[in-house]
């Protein structure tokens, strides 16, 4: 017999696999790509197919791309997350760090910005962009050094930040991102596919917009890095403050035969969650595909939701998505889904008939070994005869260990695709 436990699970699977390359990338390909004029047509190049990209899916991305293409007369390099690699056979796959950058994604960013500035006007490049995107195209603007890019992405990361805001302070100390890659390979044709990780979907907020134009500025920069208390290495500093080169702006030449396309959304990996949990006798409600906030607030709130719900009399599937954040206090263990539903497990009080999951979707919580997790009804009762105190381990951002000993985390390995976290509540009022 089903359970609960096993419908969340299926749910989450539904949404994973609305992302994947293998099935959300071929038909937006380019007609000389997949032959299909109707998709996305635009139209024939005389020279050069070049494949770049970085990101979780990034590898998963080219094997899609290979397996479509009509003459295999394409060349590429593109950076994944260590873990996160694919065999492929014209595209080169480069392994990196994530979420902190390293030598080895600084080494591929570079090659990638040689690789555009090579280009013709009668070359066309595909890029290839998803979630982690920022970290694996590392390429310090000038002046500046991976350590200092290092150093304030540590920083970024604990200060509970949200995505945009990271990454408009990533865009002014980079010489890729924020449209770098795109102003490279003016005049060439530049088409990007994205798979999107981010509320709103904003494909200047997605991998840090390598591609397309950044609104943002220098200043803008600075006053986050104020907003968060982060004090910069003094390279850092000076280099805001100066603000000497600025990043391409809507509008700018480089853009004029730049295309981007999104494959995949956080919307329709929900959508057919949802269509899952409909099959299963539940009332969908959708409560947004771009939540943000403190995880651990977000779960407690949820939890006041479900429990108000399940006074309606029916059987619900609450079920949300985006990205929250987390503001490290204490050295636990723990992303922002096991702290999401420790509040949300908190706020729960251990109610009857209620069951939820939040995961990320590219099978990585924070930098743990698990998507995410499961809450189930009796989850503050085991915890207790375990001689748990959720609240005690959630103040020391210690929620991992938790749903760890209660053997409910929810451990995917690497999807290959990655549209953000996913979250459902299953309420039921008998």
């Amino acid at each position: 017999m089903k359970t609960e436990r096993d419908l969340l699970l299926e749910l989450f699977q539904a949404a994973v696999t609305a992302a994947d390359p293998a099935i959300c990338l071929p038909p937006h390909l380019p007609d000389l790509i997949v032959g299909n004029a109707q998709n996305h047509t635009l139209g024939r190049t005389l020279g050069r197919t070049v494949v770049l990209g970085a990101g979780k899916a990034a590898a998963s991305m080219a094997k899609a791309v290979e397996d479509t293409w009509s003459d295999r007369n394409i060349t590429g390099l593109v950076a994944t997350r260590y873990g996160h690699a694919v065999p492929t056979n014209y595209i080169e796959v480069v392994q990196a760090a994530h979420p902190v950058p390293d030598a080895a994604g600084q080494a591929a960013a570079a090659r990638m910005l040689a690789m555009a500035e090579n280009l013709s006007a009668d070359d066309l490049l595909v890029v290839l962009i998803s979630g982690g995107g920022s970290s694996l195209l590392t390429l310090p603007s000038a002046g500046l050094s991976l350590a200092d890019k290092q150093a304030v992405n540590q920083a970024l990361l604990r200060s509970g930040a949200p995505i945009d805001q990271m990454n408009v302070v990533r865009k002014h100390l980079s010489a890729i991102k924020g449209g770098g890659l795109a102003a490279a390979a003016a005049p060439a044709r530049v088409v990007s596919l994205l798979i999107s990780d981010v509320p709103g979907d904003d494909p200047s907020i997605i991998a840090s917009g390598p591609t397309v134009a950044d609104p943002s500025t220098f200043s803008q920069a600075r006053q986050i890095l104020t907003r968060y208390d982060i004090a910069p290495p003094e390279a850092v500093r000076l280099h805001l403050e100066r603000g000497e080169v600025e990043t391409p702006k809507p509008g700018a030449a480089a853009f004029a035969r730049c295309e981007t396309v999104l494959v995949a959304t956080p919307a329709q990996s929900i959508a057919a969650a949802a269509t899952k949990a409909q099959a299963a006798g539940y009332d969908v409600v959708l409560l947004g595909d771009d939540l943000e906030g403190e995880a651990r607030e977000l779960g407690s709130a949820h939890g006041e939701l479900a429990l108000a719900t399940q006074k309606q009399g029916r059987r619900v599937a609450l079920l949300s998505g985006g990205e929250t954040t987390v503001t490290v206090r204490g050295n636990g263990r723990g992303g922002r889904n096991v702290e999401y539903l420790a509040g949300l497990a908190l706020s729960l009080g251990g109610a009857r008939g209620i069951s939820a999951i939040a995961c990320d979707t590219d099978g990585i919580d924070g930098t743990e070994d698990n998507a995410g997790a499961v809450v189930l009804p009796d989850s503050l009762a085991r915890a207790a005869a375990e001689g748990l105190d959720p609240g005690t381990l959630l103040a020391k951002n210690d929620a991992y260990r938790l749903f760890q000993v209660l053997g409910d985390l929810v451990i995917s390995g690497p999807t290959l695709t990655n549209v953000n976290d996913f979250r459902a509540i299953l309420i039921d009022a008998r």
